[in-house]
């Protein structure tokens, strides 16, 4: 899968421990950095794709990407 985004997303140069954060609770500040991202979206997609299980990927949490992987399965 492409990943020319990253060379786009807000996030480089940012300390990346920040995308991993102990609790969704302390997730509001790469959420922030995510949420000004032109390419959230891209990003987003290739986390869903890859099943990426932790830290937080187009403003989604683990949790939330679970969330939205088991409402693709139902719909589909």
């Amino acid at each position: 899968m492409n990943q020319a985004w990253r060379q786009h997303a807000a996030c480089r140069g940012v300390d990346p421990e920040v995308f991993y954060p102990v609790s969704d609770d302390e997730a509001e500040t790469p959420k922030a950095i995510c949420g000004a991202c032109s390419v959230r979206h891209g990003c987003l997609d290739w986390a869903l794709a890859n099943k990426e299980r932790d830290g937080v990927w187009g403003g989604a949490t683990e949790k939330e990407r679970r969330r939205m992987l088991r409402q693709r399965r139902k719909t589909a």
